[in-house]
């Protein structure tokens, strides 16, 4: 694919994070959608539309569109996106013993019919997650991951994942979530990846370890999967304590190797203090006094008596948390309920010259690595933009791992 740009489909678009990453290399989005589920003012894509443009961009529930026909999706070479953490189990149909059937609505479904359907089918995914769907659920775990992982196995895909932390990286948000890049049985890198070692490949060889490096002395675990997807949702690790999927690893013909890993990075870090806007933050931003001690209850430590509504007393407690939130360090997770004057235990609160203040929505851009006002539009309230930036993710992990994947593309 030598000077050829590669073809993407970014799904879960949100405001385009996966967008902004890969355009620092040669990727092409020849398709997006973005659908926010009971909601009848589509935000985000708004957003979307506003800074990339209409053409090939889908404002409609996935499921509606591969239902209909995956073929209106445009052919891709890529397929990308963050899709919700959901049950992905799996059952039998009703007409058909050996159909599956994941539960409706489940979008990692909509994800494999278009692996499966497309007469052209994308030869390369790149997705992302929290991290919980390495141990989910709470009673079989790694049931999920393992469903998700048996079904790319089948539709003739390899996996590698990494669980990354940004801001272990140098980058200004401590932002955990699980990225895994598949590679279809057609493509050379697939070929390279069956014949590696897998330690060099999970250490040095594979894509994520040349965006980021990590410490070389590893101890692989083997898994098989064994079954079909009705059998791992029904019995996958149904005594186990413990998920078995460390936060590196890879799936090779139903065979997964995987290992904790230790991040080795030795270069500048961006931190809190560095995002802060100076002058330009207006009054609303700044806590009233009168608020002042109900932030100071919240962040602080507690062990109290609680009665919940049916009258039932119980004790309570919790640690207190860095108030207000330290300059010189990464910053925290954002969340999506960032935004707004209410004062709340998890919200960044940051000590400037002017008084103690909450983050703005060009503070929350810069520590998820977007451009200056990229969610600025008319008819989006600051709240609705702290939101975006709460689900979306962190551009700089994109680019580094889009970087290294035009690579491993284009170099055969």
């Amino acid at each position: 694919m030598a000077n050829k740009k590669i073809r993407v489909a970014e799904l879960f678009a949100g405001v385009g994070g996966f967008r902004l990453g890969l355009e620092k290399s040669d990727f092409e989005i020849v398709w997006s959608n973005q659908w926010e589920p009971s909601t009848k003012k589509q935000h985000a894509s708004e957003v979307y539309e506003a800074r990339f443009g209409k053409e090939n961009h889908s404002n409609e529930d996935i499921n509606q569109v591969v239902t209909r026909d995956v073929e209106e999706i445009a052919d891709h070479d890529l397929l990308v996106g963050g899709f919700p953490c959901q049950d992905y189990s799996v059952a039998t149909t009703l007409h058909n013993s050996k159909g599956l059937k994941g539960k409706k609505g489940v979008l990692w479904w909509s994800i494999h019919s278009i692996l499966e359907n497309k007469k052209n089918k994308p030869k390369y995914l790149f997705l992302e997650n929290v991290d919980r769907l390495l141990k989910s659920p709470a009673n079989q775990r790694g049931r999920d991951f393992a469903v998700m992982l048996q079904s790319l196995n089948d539709l003739g895909y390899a996996v590698e994942w990494r669980v990354i932390n940004a801001a272990e990286y140098g980058m200004p948000q401590r932002r955990r979530r699980v990225f895994f890049i598949g590679y279809h049985k057609s493509t050379d890198i697939y070929k390279r990846l069956i014949k590696s070692s897998k330690t060099d490949w999970l250490t040095e060889e594979g894509t994520i370890a040349k965006a980021f490096p990590v410490a070389k002395n590893i101890k692989i675990q083997e898994v098989e999967l064994k079954g079909n997807l009705v059998e791992i949702t029904n019995e996958f690790n149904k005594d186990g304590k413990l998920s078995p999927f460390h936060n590196t690893g890879m799936l090779v013909k139903g065979i997964v190797y995987t290992a904790k890993t230790t991040p080795n990075y030795d270069g500048p870090k961006i931190v809190l203090g560095n995002v802060l806007q100076n002058g330009e933050v207006t009054p609303d931003f700044f806590i009233d006094e009168k608020d002042k001690p109900k932030w100071e209850y919240l962040k602080g430590a507690k062990k109290e008596k609680r009665k919940t509504k049916e009258g039932f007393e119980y004790n309570y407690s919790e640690g207190g948390m860095i108030y207000p939130d330290s300059l010189d360090n990464a910053s925290r997770t954002i969340i999506t309920g960032e935004g707004g004057k209410s004062p709340s235990r998890f919200k960044h609160v940051v000590s400037t010259s002017r008084g103690l203040r909450r983050l703005t929505p060009v503070e929350l851009e810069r520590l998820n690595m977007f451009p200056k006002n990229h969610t600025k539009l008319d008819g989006i309230t600051d709240a609705k933009r702290a939101f975006f930036m709460g689900n979306a993710l962190v551009v700089g992990v994109i680019e580094r791992i889009g970087k290294q994947l035009f690579k491993k593309i284009t170099n055969g």
